[in-house]
């Protein structure tokens, strides 16, 4: 069961933010999706999924990025889900990076987090499976995003080559096994099995990357990131791609900061990096 909750008009295409029952989180979830001219036309478009950062929903994105005029100018679908499942009877920390809003991206193993916390499966299959035979999309997919997103946006790519054209990312933690946000996470989420981090964690999915399709990638990060140094070290990530010969594109970006402000200067080169791997530009 789907409800369509909003819908504006916008560059041509419509936005629309739509709640369904997941069978995945076993709660409602919320996404937003954006269809371009040629998908209202009825044709068959590719699909870019954005993945938001800590405390965020699919506002944050729709509302403060631009991304509208580029997705319209390609004509690419874009989907960004909420972070998480919500509702009162869902498990939640007194804290912004834990719980509601901070999913990470990951199938919760350790109670209470388990009961819904599928954000894995639930971007890998279940929300695919339902764009694809509820809107005009052809079986063509990049993935991108911000922050904890950009982890997501990496790590899933990473796993599934097959299914992704192309990954971007803003600011992302790539090494969630070495730094805070993801070691609380991780632990609260995944418990101790330090093996089972190491399937989340996109350092560690690159040294493991030979013999695997290699996509393209595009990183951009923040010289100004009041994170850079703590959460997100983004070196680790570009030592970790050397090492394995693993062709990606960092660009540190002077004086940008964590922002949406950031996001907006750069997400029109992001959805050309897209664009091209879709075969649309």
């Amino acid at each position: 069961m789907m409800k369509k909750i909003e819908s504006h008009r916008l560059c041509g295409g419509d936005l629309q933010v739509w709640q369904h029952v997941s069978t995945v989180t076993t709660t409602d979830m919320t996404f937003a999706v954006y269809l371009p001219p040629k998908a209202l036309a009825g044709e068959a478009c590719p699909v870019l999924y954005w993945l938001s950062g800590l405390t965020c929903t699919e506002q944050n994105f729709i509302q403060k990025s631009g991304f509208a005029e580029f997705a319209s100018h390609y004509n690419v679908i874009v989907v960004a889900p909420d972070t998480s499942p919500r509702g009162d009877d869902v498990a939640n920390a007194d804290r912004y990076d834990l719980g509601q809003g901070a999913g990470f991206y990951v199938n919760a193993t350790q109670a209470p987090w388990s009961a819904h916390y599928q954000m894995y499966d639930y971007i890998v299959e279940e929300l695919p499976a339902l764009i694809e035979a509820n809107f005009p999309a052809n079986d063509q997919r990049s993935i991108f995003g911000h922050s904890m997103g950009g982890h997501g946006a990496l790590m899933i790519a990473l796993r599934n080559p097959e299914r992704y054209a192309s990954a971007s990312a803003f600011s992302p933690i790539v090494a969630p096994s070495q730094v805070p946000w993801g070691q609380q996470a991780f632990s609260a989420y995944l418990g101790d099995d330090k093996d089972t981090w190491q399937l989340y964690d996109t350092v560690n999915l690159v040294n493991q990357s030979q013999g695997k399709r290699q996509l393209p990638i595009l990183i951009d990060q923040g010289l100004a990131d009041e994170f850079l140094v703590e959460q997100l070290q983004p070196e680790l990530l570009e030592q970790a791609a050397a090492q394995a010969n693993y062709p990606m594109t960092l660009r540190r970006q002077a004086g940008y900061d964590h922002s949406y402000y950031f996001i907006a200067s750069f997400i029109g080169e992001h959805i050309t990096h897209h664009a091209k791997a879709l075969g649309v530009a």
